[in-house]
């Protein structure tokens, strides 16, 4: 399935692995393609606004370019838009007391803060505000509670209006034709096991569908074989010799060249293992 024909994208990834900017350009391409889109950052540290090159943002979304929006999530904000809007309770300046308070039950029971950033972001899917929502989600460590929130909470409360949100917003979430996950690796070791983890992970704990996942600045194979099959010629020792006296004094520094050509090789032809490997763990996405 088109990714960007869902409605929801979570992006994830082991830190460091490229997520905000696969975030950006799913989101950025969509735009592209007459999608009235919206990427909101979940832990509103700046590096969706520096991936897309614009101002710091704040909890109401900018309109960074045509048909392009952009959001920061935060928890406050997003508790008063929940009172306002669900409970319908007018909220006037700060709500210091009632944030405190929050922050206590929420240190206490697993999902909810968790709830109110991903009851935002189905929130926006629900009002069908945008054609299509691309979070750029917590960290692989992380992840799994964020979406697996609504479920939590309709464990911890049986009867009421909260209870009653979790149901809509699993919906969403449990709705593979609007609800996808991306996890996003580099072909290191680490993060290719943190990723077949997760998405086993997933798979186990949630409904949510993984729609993808993204191999993220895999090292081009630029040598076809017998390019490799002359390298590892002219690197031997008599090839080596041969090369340098046919090249003379011209033959300076090509030791170093071929040692970083092996290098490329070698790093292309790993890479390439463990991109066959994920795709042999991981066969269904």
């Amino acid at each position: 399935m088109n990714l960007l024909r869902r409605r929801l994208l979570f992006v994830t990834g082991k830190g460091g692995v490229g997520k905000t900017t696969v975030a950006a350009a799913l989101a950025d391409l969509a735009a592209r393609q007459g999608l009235r889109t919206l990427v909101v950052e979940m832990d509103a540290k700046g590096a969706v606004a520096n991936a897309l090159d614009t101002p710091p943002l704040s909890f109401t979304p900018l309109e960074v370019r045509p048909g392009l929006h952009a959001m920061a999530m935060n928890t406050e904000d997003s508790l008063r838009e929940y009172l306002r809007v669900v409970a319908r309770i007018p909220l006037v300046g700060r709500i210091g007391p009632l944030a405190r308070t929050f922050d206590f039950v929420a240190d206490a029971a697993p999902g909810v803060k968790e709830i109110l950033a991903i009851g935002k972001v189905c929130y926006e899917v629900r009002e069908r505000h945008y054609d299509l929502v691309v979070v750029d989600a917590e960290a692989s460590g992380h992840i799994v509670a964020q979406i697996d929130a609504p479920r939590a909470i309709r464990e911890l409360v049986q009867v009421g209006m909260v209870r009653d949100q979790t149901e809509w917003m699993l919906g969403i979430l449990g709705d593979p034709a609007q609800t996808g996950l991306v996890a996003v690796t580099t072909m290191e070791e680490m993060p290719v096991t943190e990723t077949v983890e997760l998405v086993q992970r997933v798979r186990a704990t949630t409904e949510v569908d993984v729609a993808a996942v993204v191999a993220n600045r895999v090292p081009a194979q630029w040598l076809t074989a017998t390019d490799e099959s002359v390298l590892q010629a002219v690197s031997s020792g008599t090839g080596l010799e041969a090369v340098t006296a046919q090249l003379g004094a011209a033959a300076r520094g090509v030791g170093a060249v071929l040692d970083a050509a092996r290098l490329a090789a070698t790093r292309a032809a790993l890479a390439a293992a463990r991109l066959q490997s994920v795709r042999e763990q991981l066969p269904a996405v």
